[in-house]
């Protein structure tokens, strides 16, 4: 039974924990949804890589395609589909970058390879073929030989913190169950169900 009097992001604590115990592939790896200044809508899979300070964090580079619609709209939809176990989490809410020390403290744990692809890519550009990437990663690799990659300063984090979050349940019949939280103007919760 779905327990209305707690938080929701107690909610999807609990079914994070148990989506990873339950050994589905990649539980944090969710969609993305963005609308670009002309509100061409556009979708992608990101990693969740952390909840904190009421929020949702992932990583990226400002300048990609995804940056430039945040930057524009930051109204965004994420979505956790976990088909396997009958489940959805959907959360409606508005991207802000977190702070640079945020951003270079998780920086600083990927691997270096992937340090090296942050300055080498310029994502979602178009590029004349791999070689021409190819070739920059080891211009980067040649350049911090010996040191610590930094962070680029194109490259850091984004919360979304939630207005809306909804908890999906499927179940026999397409008679699924769907729990609402929506955040209001005091920053509590209202709560409701949807039909399915």
């Amino acid at each position: 039974m779905f327990d209305f009097n707690k938080d929701p992001f107690e909610h999807f604590d609990r079914l994070m924990k148990e989506a990873v115990a339950k050994q589905i592939p990649e539980a944090n790896a969710m969609s993305v949804a963005t609308v670009d200044e002309k509100g061409v809508p556009s979708v992608r899979i990101v990693y969740l890589k952390e909840v904190s300070k009421g929020g949702f964090v992932f990583y990226g580079n400002y300048n990609s395609h995804k940056g430039h619609d945040i930057e524009a709209n930051p109204m965004v939809c994420l979505n956790f589909h976990w088909p396997a176990i009958w489940q959805q989490i959907r959360i409606t809410g508005k991207a802000e970058k977190i702070s640079a020390a945020e951003s270079d403290a998780y920086f600083a744990t990927r691997a270096r390879l992937s340090q090296i692809g942050a300055w080498a890519s310029h994502q979602s550009e178009e590029i004349p073929d791999i070689n021409w990437l190819s070739r920059r990663v080891q211009e980067y690799e040649k350049q911090f030989d010996g040191q610590a990659v930094p962070r680029p300063p194109h490259w850091g984090g984004w919360r979304v913190i939630p207005t809306e979050i909804e908890f999906w349940f499927g179940l026999g019949g397409r008679l699924h169950e769907r729990y609402i939280y929506q955040r209001t103007a005091d920053g509590s919760w209202n709560r409701l169900m949807r039909s399915p």
